[in-house]
């Protein structure tokens, strides 16, 4: 008789609080993975999560949900770090950086003692930095340690735009690029909806299309999030459905161009920091950066973005 090999999908998520509950959640409903991992200091925390999630086991697929250890970090194929301080209102996703890093920097070391060939993607804020951090502190691949990047940013833009031009946000193509935060970039130049420029889509639809639109979407993405951390005290529905797409990508190899957080290496003349682009994302994690043909606007913007962070990550002792 033949032998059925069992294939298994295993992830880790490191840190219970209201982002990281909510993607075990979102991830137990997909029926993407076979196996949960839930690790956090609070203990109490964690096993109350995994207790909510197993008794509604009965209305999924199949899936093995427990807490753990750093030491169930073994043969995970993804590591989804999601702790960390929480953001405050009135408090910036920069002004979370040293408390955040500090914190990764007793967790970094436990994970890749256990298991060093594991994608590890990084949700806590400030996304792109604690990216980066997680790089120097892991010694990994480049491809291997990931960002959540401008993934929301990006679905955010596209919701807006849908909203304005009255048509599916699926049939609207756009990105949020540089930081996730105060510096991103929206490249306007590149929107397009059905293969149509968005100011001509605009016209077919009779809907306005003027500086002072454009201005008011993009100020409604990037503070999304400080309004709503205002009105309910934090964020987690939207970015825990897109962690959950990245997942996807990388469990089934999809080869999928996510806006994720990776390491540059010379784009845009950008080097040695972590930032979002279009990236082709599967299996081994961050395959390739695309080069989008930005105007000269964007590509400015891109780089101030990119020494922002690289001012705040100059201010961290990472040797």
């Amino acid at each position: 008789m033949k032998k059925i090999e069992v294939v298994t999908n295993k992830v880790v998520i490191v840190g219970t609080g209201f982002v990281g509950s909510t993607i075990a959640f979102a991830l137990m409903v997909s029926g993407r993975a076979s196996e949960i991992v839930l690790i956090d200091y609070n203990k109490d925390k964690a096993e109350g999560e995994m207790m909510d999630l197993n008794h509604g086991i009965a209305f999924t697929d199949p899936v093995n949900i427990k807490v753990g250890t750093y030491d169930d970090c073994k043969n995970a194929d993804i590591i989804i770090i999601a702790a960390g301080a929480n953001q405050k209102p009135g408090e910036t996703r920069i002004d979370l950086v040293h408390k955040n890093t500090d914190i990764f920097k007793q967790i970094i070391p436990q994970i890749v003692d256990v298991e060093k060939d594991a994608i590890i993607l990084v949700v806590t804020n400030p996304v792109d930095i604690l990216t980066y951090v997680t790089l120097k502190v892991s010694h990994l691949r480049q491809n291997q340690v990931i960002g959540s990047g401008t993934v929301l940013d990006t679905a955010r833009f596209r919701y807006l735009l849908s909203d304005h031009c009255k048509v599916d946000t699926r049939n609207v193509h756009a990105f949020i690029i540089g930081e996730h935060g105060d510096t991103e970039v929206p490249v306007w130049s590149r929107v397009s909806i059905a293969s149509t420029p968005l100011e001509s889509f605009c016209k077919q639809r009779f809907r306005p299309y003027t500086k002072e639109i454009r201005e008011s979407i993009f100020k409604n993405v990037k503070n999304a999030a400080y309004e709503i951390i205002n009105r309910k005290g934090a964020t987690y529905y939207a970015v825990a459905l897109g962690v959950l797409r990245i997942i996807e990508a990388i469990l089934r190899n999809e080869m999928s161009v996510l806006p994720i957080s990776s390491y540059f290496t010379g784009m845009y003349g950008i080097n040695d920091v972590c930032l979002s682009v279009p990236t082709i994302v599967g299996s081994e994690g961050a395959l390739r950066q695309i080069e989008l043909p930005l105007d000269e606007t964007e590509v400015s913007a891109l780089r101030r973005s990119a020494e922002g962070i690289r001012k705040v990550i100059t201010e961290l002792n990472l040797d």
